[in-house]
């Protein structure tokens, strides 16, 4: 649901229904960095902060970030530090309390479960993250795009109050070279390391094939799986085989793309299917083929307690009802090399290669890729970053072709966009399954939205309850 989409406010609406609430993990250092800067308004970030657990975060934070009254509107946002191999200690504390604070908001004031859902492909702040999400308490991490094998060992270690280290995929890296990123939680707090619960684990898959990898050969336990088609919205796993494209340059998937559930089910481990399942019918149908439940996005997206922003809700509703909205999976646009789903707006990224061109800038540097230099270094490089500078760095250059700064397309989508003389980086990148074609259906008769409550009590129509819904 990309960055912020999923924030507190949506994850603490589902979990108060009985349903396990998802919080996005995605670029939460930068987004608690601007929610300070415009001002912090209902002042959430400040009253989590102020039971961030170790002493001088929060006020460093508090004193880097946060503006009384908000900055001007045509002011830039201070950048928040950029991801990399070895981040310095103020990108460490500030992703650390980021995933902190959403955990905490999303748990606050009620006894439900609260997961947090990140990206294998965005590895450098993955440690930091997982630490402060669980220094808040959360019940479940949740991590595909990609083969998370270590993830369950990590959340093993941390929970002990070790230190952790995680391989980092490095382009150019020399046979038997390793590059590791490492946190340590006696360091980062102090001297003692809090015993921390350790959450479960649900691994993001897309095939029988990757589920039997995590579960036998993963460094911990999993407890669990979420088994996404082709149709769900963000990054999807690309086909099998050699690419091949349709008429309109979406890539094609055919029969070896759908999951063997036999299989998946034979590993006895519980599993929600998630890729346009977010629909009334659907969750009997899920727990006919032996789900536990099923995993919800779209409807989540745009009800009310999402952070997409209102406007672009009622841009989507109004095409929904028009029958004239739809995605694109774009087999490019993401700098991480998976298709991505871009829903269809004007206004936005989707409309790029008719928009005239526009300046490349890579500021927020959460999809830049590692790689090594001749010198044994590492240095970083996006496909969407200005092409000289890809290409300067040793990139090819027909990787840059049809690339978009997902980055900051995403927190545009939530309101904070960045502000600059250009204007390269204000529009939004809204991504959907393929269900958004009908999300108007939620509406009830004579409303302009709806919440997340709303959306769960159509869902389970006829339904026993179950753990079912997850927006991630």
């Amino acid at each position: 649901m990309g960055a912020g989409v999923s924030d507190w406010r949506l994850a603490r609406a589902v979990s108060q229904t009985g349903q396990l609430g998802v919080v996005s993990g995605t670029a939460l250092g930068a987004i608690l960095g601007r929610r300070l800067q415009v001002g912090d308004p209902d002042g959430q970030m400040r009253h989590a902060l102020a039971h961030f657990p170790v002493p001088g975060v929060a006020e460093k934070i508090l004193a880097d970030y946060f503006i009384p009254g908000g900055k001007p509107a045509d002011a830039p946002f201070k950048l928040s530090p950029m991801p990399g191999l070895n981040p310095g200690p103020d990108f460490v504390a500030l992703t650390v309390a980021a995933n902190f604070v959403e955990v905490f908001l999303a748990k606050e004031g009620h006894a439900g479960v609260v997961g947090i859902n990140f990206l294998e492909k965005i590895q450098f702040p993955t440690l930091p993250s997982i630490f402060g999400a669980m220094l808040a308490g959360v019940d479940y991490v949740l991590m595909g795009a990609g083969i998370p094998r270590a993830i369950p060992g990590v959340l093993d270690q941390l929970a002990r109050g070790e230190a952790v280290a995680l391989k980092i995929d490095v382009e150019g890296a020399l046979p038997g070279e390793e590059f590791n990123a490492t946190f340590d939680p006696v360091a980062f707090c102090g001297g003692t390391a809090p015993q921390l619960k350790r959450p479960d684990f649900l691994g993001i898959v897309a095939s029988a094939t990757l589920a039997i990898t995590l579960a036998r050969k993963s460094s911990g336990a999993v407890n669990g799986f979420v088994v996404e088609g082709e149709t769900a919205g963000g990054h999807n796993a690309p086909p099998r085989g050699a690419l091949q494209l349709n008429a309109e340059g979406e890539p094609v998937y055919g029969p070896r793309d759908v999951p063997d559930l036999d299989k998946i089910r034979e590993l006895g481990l519980p599993f929600w299917l998630a890729g346009s399942y977010g629909a009334p019918g659907k969750l009997t149908e899920a727990m006919a083929l032996g789900a536990a439940g099923i995993q919800v996005g779209t409807a989540f997206a745009f009800c009310e307690e999402s952070g997409i922003r209102p406007d672009l809700k009622q841009q989507v509703f109004q095409l929904s009802r028009a029958g004239k909205l739809r995605v694109f999976t774009d087999p490019l646009a993401s700098p991480t090399g998976f298709p991505f789903k871009v829903v269809q707006l004007p206004g936005s990224l989707s409309e790029s290669k008719s928009l005239p061109p526009r300046a490349r800038l890579c500021d927020l540097g959460y999809l830049r890729h590692a790689y090594r230099r001749a010198d044994g270094t590492i240095g970083y490089r996006c496909p969407a970053e200005p092409v000289e500078d890809y290409v300067r760095k040793g990139g090819p250059l027909a990787e840059t072709v049809g690339r978009e700064c997902v980055c900051n397309g995403l927190v545009a989508t939530i309101g904070l966009a960045q502000v600059n003389a250009e204007n390269v980086s204000g529009l939004p990148l809204i991504t959907a399954g393929n269900e958004i074609a009908n999300v108007a259906g939620f509406l009830a008769p004579g409303r302009a939205s709806f919440t997340a409550a709303e959306v769960i009590r159509r869902l389970l129509e006829s339904v026993t309850p179950a753990k079912s819904f997850m927006p991630a």
